[in-house]
């Protein structure tokens, strides 16, 4: 009887044990080359980063540690990817507020069956009387307490909001963010400051970028606690026709590859260079994923976030991977079990089916979310035109919009004032008519050039959020040196000044919210530090 009974105990520690193990299976971190100083390399693995130090661990054992200023700009994107699972990893044991976003699997399954065929073990090895159902109970009780906490668990986790935040980091100069604790919330004025806009359109609607403000109230909210929908809502030309359906890194909004019409923009010739065209507001967002701002943020960032919660990687993995299969939705779960999307080139571009949980209005839109305002009644497509450029009058408060129609060349310059009246000068081989309209005051409005393109890519400012020193890493572009670094408060007031390097090290910032500007010698460029 005495081995029945240690058969039952050690078959219970050899389930429990498996169990740990299984979901626990692959958390050690896999050697990968690093690149110390631009100098040597070191075959390692990541093990934290404490004190602004990295510590890593070499084949043999061997535990080291380096200043993240050492590092190349890949490993620090690397090491910032690995700061996010950690912290995923820390909060995956706390229940999303919104309730459990998971769904019942495959594997759930397996585990119910393989709990029964152990249970009816037990009461064939173990006699007839009251300790066999008590042990057995106890035992199953354990078994699905543990197979909860490490299969389950994994699965009920908020998003990491510093992570959200490192995506739009690259674009600071041009949005703020803030969250709470069940919203991130993206303030922007709906223009890209890293590249031009409109040029390229063959099918034009006659509407013009006019900066909206998307900020206070009327920001644009990411879910801090996606929930897994129990169907997905097809991205398509039945569902989300108005309104945007994710958030670019830099700010802008994306809307359905679809019009409010059900075609394709893209393939119809709707969109500019870049995926966007200007809607009925003259609001300027656009169709399709935004690739093109990979190189200017890591590439193992996400480039949008989708308005259900999830992240928009481009051609890479979370972990730098070359794209894995994608599903019917156009994303999958990484390892840790968490679900993202995928930007391509094709359809569905970015999203095929809406996998998180989200509210659809009568008017096909996701709510809530931003709205743009209009301060003119919307158009006409124009037939025949094509976009030839769009460009800042250089004060920044108008553009001057090219096109081209039956052979001749066409202008809309148009700007307005601080106190909100915006006049439209439409100008043809014939001559020119003036429209004025009195509108919402406007918003700030950025310079989108190529020179800004280059140097919001030149600049890495890490870590940021920082509880310490705060490192600039500056890779030149040819013939256009950094020359200085400058640290303002919110106020103004300049309270560093020194010569930019490679590396820069900016050392006793006290808690609170700094302008780092890196003045080049042709233009600059600057980002927003947080020290906790």
């Amino acid at each position: 009887m005495a081995i029945k009974y240690l058969l039952a105990l050690t078959l219970s520690i050899c389930c429990l044990t498996g169990l740990a193990a299984h979901n626990l299976e692959g958390t050690h971190a896999p050697l990968r080359v690093w690149r110390i100083n631009e100098k040597h390399t070191l075959n390692a693995s990541f093990l934290m980063i404490k004190d602004s130090r990295v510590y890593l661990e070499d084949r043999e054992g061997k535990v080291l540690n380096f200043p993240l200023s050492d590092f190349s700009r890949e490993d620090l994107a690397f090491i910032h990817i690995k700061q996010r699972e950690i912290a995923q990893l820390n909060a995956s044991i706390k229940p999303a507020p919104n309730g459990h976003n998971w769904a019942f699997t495959a594997q759930d399954a397996l585990w119910i069956l393989a709990a029964l065929a152990y249970l009816l073990f037990l009461g064939y090895i173990l006699p007839s009387n009251g300790k066999k159902w008590s042990l057995s109970a106890a035992s199953l009780a354990a078994l699905f307490l543990l197979s909860f906490k490490l299969h389950v668990g994994s699965r009920l986790m908020g998003t990491d909001p510093q992570f959200v935040d490192s995506a739009f980091q690259p674009f600071k100069s041009n949005l703020a963010t803030h969250w709470d604790n069940n919203w991130f919330y993206v303030e922007s004025n709906g223009i890209p400051a890293t590249h031009p806009m409109m040029a390229g359109i063959t099918k034009w609607q006659q509407q013009v970028p006019i900066p909206q403000c998307y900020n206070g109230n009327n920001a644009w909210q990411i879910p801090l606690n996606p929930v897994l929908a129990v169907q997905p809502v097809p991205v398509n030309a039945q569902h989300f026709l108005r309104g945007a359906v994710a958030i670019a890194a830099n700010g802008i909004p994306i809307f359905n590859p679809f019009t409010n019409t059900g075609v394709d923009a893209q393939a119809d010739g709707q969109l500019d260079q870049w995926g966007g065209h200007c809607g009925r507001a003259d609001d300027y967002h656009y169709h399709i994923a935004p690739l093109h701002l990979d190189p200017v943020t890591s590439e193992v960032l996400p480039i949008a976030f989708a308005l259900d919660g999830f992240a928009v990687y481009g051609a890479q993995e979370p972990d730098g991977s070359a794209m894995l299969p994608l599903d019917a939705n156009h994303g999958h779960f990484d390892n840790a079990g968490v679900y993202h999307y995928h930007g391509t080139a094709n359809p569905p571009y970015m999203i095929g089916n809406m996998v998180g949980k989200v509210t659809e209005d009568t008017s096909l839109q996701i709510v809530p979310q931003a709205s743009a305002k209009p301060i003119r009644p919307f158009l006409q497509p124009l037939s025949g035109a094509s976009i030839i450029s769009c460009v800042s009058n250089g004060t920044n408060n108008g553009y001057n919009l090219s096109y081209t129609r039956n052979g001749g060349a066409y202008n809309v310059e148009y700007s307005w004032t601080p106190g909100g009246k915006y006049t439209f000068n439409f100008v043809s081989p014939t001559g020119t008519t003036t429209q004025t309209y009195n509108g919402h005051l406007p918003c700030s409005v950025s310079t989108p050039t190529q020179e800004a393109f280059v140097l919001a890519s030149a600049v890495f400012v890490y870590p940021n959020p920082s509880v310490g020193d705060v490192y600039v890493k500056i890779s030149e572009p040819e013939g256009n040196h950094a020359q200085n670094l400058q640290v303002f408060d919110l106020n103004g007031r300049l309270l560093q000044q020194q010569n930019a390097t490679t590396t820069t090290r900016l050392e006793g910032l006290e808690k609170g919210v700094y302008i780092l500007k890196i003045i080049f010698e042709h233009g600059s460029t600057s980002r927003k530090i947080v020290v906790q």
